[in-house]
């Protein structure tokens, strides 16, 4: 076997299932973070609140058993499981806070040490946090079980931000559009690993995109505009299908070793 065939194989038994991190991935993770949280809310607000979370947890493991049977990257079913792991991630904090009764100051500090010892064991386990090692089963577990837990914390610093220290959302959106710069400009000037960059920019997308989408789907009288949760939420899920469609067809976001496997294989 040649030189060259042999890199092929190993491309194609150890193919990330996660896309490249480029600007359209930024832009696809805040339109699920926002639909994530205004679809939560309508299911629980026209469904009872048991069935609402059996829906969410049925469709969040349908759609990671989707994710984990998946060999490479496939646009749609890693965004699908995205947009699951956000309707369940608010729903999970909601019922934090509004069945369990615990204030958002307390659950947000709970679900950052949650994920900090995520972290801790991943990077235990695995000797890396980068996203683009996530080339096994075990990693991929890590991934999203952080991912997760990412979804919980960013919905109850949301709401803690909007509701207990009355910011409103469209104050909480621009906060965190603020807050979502310092990342990039800690790694162009100071120095910050990629890695950290990575996850902290992360994090902080998902307050911003649910802030936002709060903001245009909740009532006057909560200073939003009032377009109600289900056509925010129908709106976003168009806006989503249009950038994975695109990223499905153009492959932009192709793993660096999938374009390697490609361009070996002359497709």
């Amino acid at each position: 076997m040649s030189t060259t065939t042999a890199a092929a194989e190993r491309s194609r038994t150890a193919l990330s299932t996660v896309p490249e991190v480029t600007v359209l991935f930024w832009v696809a993770k805040v339109l699920t973070t926002g639909m994530g949280e205004t679809a939560s809310d309508f299911l629980a607000h026209h469904l009872d609140p048991v069935v609402a979370g059996g829906l969410g947890a049925v469709g969040l493991v349908a759609a990671l058993a989707l994710q984990l049977r998946a060999r490479r990257y496939v646009p749609w079913v890693y965004w699908l499981a995205v947009a699951m792991v956000s309707v369940f991630g608010t729903m999970a904090a909601d019922v934090v806070h509004v069945i369990l009764g615990i204030p958002y100051a307390v659950s947000t500090v709970a679900f950052v040490l949650t994920l900090a010892a995520v972290f801790a064991v991943w990077r235990r386990t695995e000797g890396t946090l980068s996203i683009h090692s996530i080339t096994t089963r075990r990693r991929e577990l890590f991934y999203w079980t952080t991912v997760l837990t990412t979804f919980a914390l960013g919905t109850a610093a949301g709401d803690l931000t909007a509701t207990t220290l009355h910011l409103g959302y469209l104050a909480s959106g621009v906060l965190f559009a603020v807050v979502i710069a310092v990342p990039a400009l800690a790694h162009w000037k100071l120095g910050l690993g990629a890695v950290s960059a990575f996850w902290f920019a992360y994090i902080v997308t998902r307050p911003l995109g649910a802030s936002f989408a709060d903001w245009m789907g909740v009532p006057a009288w909560r200073q939003g505009l009032g377009w109600g949760t289900g056509p925010v939420t129908l709106a976003l899920a168009v806006l989503i299908a249009g950038v994975v469609g695109y990223l499905a067809a153009t492959h932009v976001d192709a793993p660096v070793a999938e374009v390697r496997d490609r361009d070996t294989a002359g497709v």
